[in-house]
């Protein structure tokens, strides 16, 4: 794939639809490959460290390093291009939100961000946590400060740092989200249109919600499947109704199907160690924990005695 025209990430444009397809959007008579085919349009797609994966909580290491990011410039409110891409919906970012923070060895600056889900609101994200799929997941995607185009990020291994978050159905309606949500009627067809009076804050967790988080070295999601991201897929969810949820299936894929179950198969980790911020509490609660124990046992043998 010529990644110039792959800037806006992760997403070639319509005009390289016939290189890869979502397995939804395979048809009979199509040559367009589904997952199981990429590695004939990218040979990284085939390769050892590939993403999304499945995250076994019990597998994973907790690191005391993964201590809670600094979001710069994520309450700045800004005006983006909203864009059907022919293979999800994107946003492409102005300059200005930056992360730092959380073993990260440098700042990385957001250029956007982009979403993946199932059907009508059914189980859609890429990574999974104990095999669990919820209805849909966003990627916001920062390359090192820099670099000034994400193909050329992608040629460090470190070069790429995506935060993810999964979404949750919920009863009522995410009122921060109207706003996307009626944009994507203007672009059921890949086009794009404009989205005002966002700030990046407004579709995240609150920050004090944003502390516990999954750490692993992967790949892009979708061809070139390049390996030079790190990926920090958050715990808590994002709360969406289903009314909001299955609008994104709304859209059209490029070959005019519907747009859904817009998710790439879990990938072996082999070998790959996933890493969990939650260390430092998870290890002052295991020592408060048997402190207590022991002081109980102390009292009722004294008791006893």
């Amino acid at each position: 794939i010529n990644l110039k025209i792959s800037f806006f990430a992760i997403y070639p444009t319509a005009r390289e639809d016939q290189y890869w397809c979502y397995q939804s959007q395979v048809m009979c008579n199509d040559s367009c490959p589904g997952p199981e085919g990429w590695a004939v349009v990218s040979q990284h797609c085939s390769g050892r460290a590939q993403s999304p994966v499945n995250i076994v909580r019990r597998k994973t290491l907790p690191d005391e390093r993964l201590t809670p990011l600094h979001f710069i410039g994520y309450q700045e409110t800004f005006h983006a291009r909203i864009v059907n891409t022919g293979h999800t919906v994107q946003l492409d970012l102005p300059a200005g939100a930056v992360i730092k923070g959380g073993d990260l060895a440098v700042p990385y600056k957001a250029i956007q961000l982009h979403l993946h889900w199932g059907k009508d609101g059914g189980p859609g994200s890429e990574h999974t946590i104990d095999g669990e799929q919820f209805p849909m997941e966003m990627h916001i995607v920062h390359i090192k400060e820099e670099y000034n185009s994400l193909s050329q990020a992608l040629g460090d291994r470190t070069g790429v740092a995506v935060l993810a978050f999964f979404f949750q159905e919920w009863a009522s309606a995410n009122k921060k989200y109207d706003a996307l949500v009626r944009a994507l009627k203007h672009i059921r067809q890949p086009s794009n249109t404009t989205l005002n009076g966002l700030s990046l804050d407004m579709l995240l967790p609150p920050q004090s919600n944003r502390t516990t988080y999954f750490r692993y070295q992967g790949s892009l999601t979708t061809p070139s499947c390049a390996e030079a991201l790190i990926w920090t897929v958050f715990e808590n969810t994002i709360r969406l109704s289903k009314q909001q949820l299955a609008a994104f299936c709304q859209l059209k894929f490029s070959n005019g199907k519907q747009m859904e179950k817009t998710h790439r198969p879990v990938q072996p980790l082999n070998g790959r160690k996933v890493y969990y911020s939650g260390g430092h509490s998870a290890l002052v609660s295991s020592t408060l924990l048997i402190i207590s124990v022991m002081a109980s046992s102390g009292l009722s043998l004294h008791a006893r005695g």
